[in-house]
């Protein structure tokens, strides 16, 4: 089917069809970010439930981001098949089916084996639930004619809140990771289930490499992609960014704990205040990216988020860490939807570009966990962290490659 076909094919929304078809976005992003939140503020609980060294919570980590870079590889081709809608809510219902087995290994079996299989569901459903949320972010962006990406993910981040303030008072009153968990699996099942009824059909649900007789041509044109050398750089702003978030969301509790020797609740919290962050830069990058656009905004978050992580690193002051945690979380929020955004700047192949950006961004969610692991097992968690400052400079380096194109020379692949 192809792209003039959909778009002849498409129904013309509505401005309050429109507006219902973001509010479901905004749903399934703060859903995503409620489930990887939650399962991140009880990580020291569960380490002591394991008796896991820090070497052993990178791998049981590891379980997480190998399972999302499945979800990414297989996303474009599954929304193809299967539509934004049914894509979306299969991969909520796997990534809730994954986090309940997470809590449920680390609370009755208390195996790191069966926590790691868990993770790998949930994040494989994460994974592809992110490429699929993106592309129905970025088409329904186009249809409001504004910049809103940066709200999804404030969304997303709004959920992340939710989910650390949560865990953080589970936490306060001993409440069981199963149980805390298989509520949050619960919520998420059916808050999912009712906001993909609003998801409309709409051109970007199917990309145009698909041939009329379903052929593997559209497996193929999907993977050339990755020879496109914009999308590629793109992919390395985002995994820049990418790893600044994700080590804050796998190792900023346990850092606060062994290194600035907070309590693990007040590690939880902490880790709200990264998120609480991030979520503000967020909402206040829509006007900051409309007046002055994605590379400056890209590299002046590079520099903040840089000065956030040597004052988390090397002042020993709790609370003047959390400054820095501030900074920190500002300085990482714009990099991963700006760079959806400009993945999906050419609508015909939104899902596979989405897709490759969302691939190279999450390796450092798979490289990330193990290696920090190794070497905070060895130098300390907080001088790990030094290895997120050097991807940070490489993302704030290769920022011009979000710039829009000139209209009517949209990326080729």
């Amino acid at each position: 089917m192809s792209n003039a076909a959909a778009s002849s094919t498409a129904p013309d929304l509505t401005r309050e069809q429109v507006v219902t078809w973001r509010n479901a976005v905004f749903v399934i992003f703060s859903l995503s970010g409620l489930g990887l939140a939650s399962w991140v503020a009880r990580i020291p609980s569960v380490r002591d439930s394991l008796h896991a060294s820090t070497e052993l919570m990178g791998i049981v980590a590891f379980g997480l981001a190998a399972g999302s870079i499945v979800g990414l590889v297989f996303s474009s081709h599954v929304l193809v098949r299967f539509g934004p809608a049914r894509t979306i809510g299969g991969a909520v219902v796997v990534s809730a089916a994954g986090l309940t087995l997470a809590g449920l290994a680390s609370t009755l079996f208390t195996t790191p084996v069966l926590a790691i299989v868990g993770l790998a569901l949930f994040g494989a459903g994460t994974g592809m639930c992110d490429v699929a949320m993106n592309v129905e972010g970025a088409a329904n962006e186009r249809a409001l004619g504004r910049t809103v990406m940066p709200l999804f993910h404030a969304a997303f981040s709004v959920g992340t809140v939710a989910g650390a303030l949560l865990g953080g008072l589970a936490e306060k009153a001993h409440l069981a990771i199963a149980v805390h968990l298989g509520i949050i699996a619960s919520v998420m099942v059916v808050a999912v289930a009712l906001a993909v009824r609003k998801l409309p059909p709409h051109p970007d649900a199917v990309t145009p490499e698909v041939s009329d007789d379903g052929s593997t041509a559209g497996w193929r044109s999907r993977l050339l992609i990755w020879k496109n050398p914009r999308i590629l750089l793109i992919g390395l702003i985002v995994l820049g960014m990418a790893f600044a978030e994700g080590s804050a969301t796998d190792w900023l509790a346990l850092a606060m704990v062994d290194g600035h020797h907070v309590g693990n609740a007040t590690g939880s919290f902490v880790f709200g205040i990264f998120v609480a962050a991030m979520t503000i830069g967020r909402v206040a990058g829509v006007r900051l990216l409309d007046r002055f656009g994605r590379v400056l905004v890209l590299r002046s978050s590079a520099v903040l988020a840089a000065a956030g992580l040597l004052i988390v690193i090397f002042v020993p002051s709790a609370a003047v860490a959390a400054i820095g945690v501030v900074l920190w979380g500002l300085g990482a929020s714009l990099g991963f939807p700006v760079g959806m955004s400009a993945a999906a700047d050419d609508p015909k192949n939104a899902a596979a570009s989405v897709s490759v950006v969302a691939t190279i961004g999450y390796f450092a969610f798979l490289v990330g966990p193990p290696s920090i692991g190794f070497l905070g097992q060895h130098v300390g968690l907080l001088h790990a962290l030094l290895l997120v400052l050097v991807l940070v400079g490489l993302a704030g380096l290769t920022a011009g490659a979000s710039r829009k194109p000139e209209t009517g020379a949209a990326p080729t692949s």
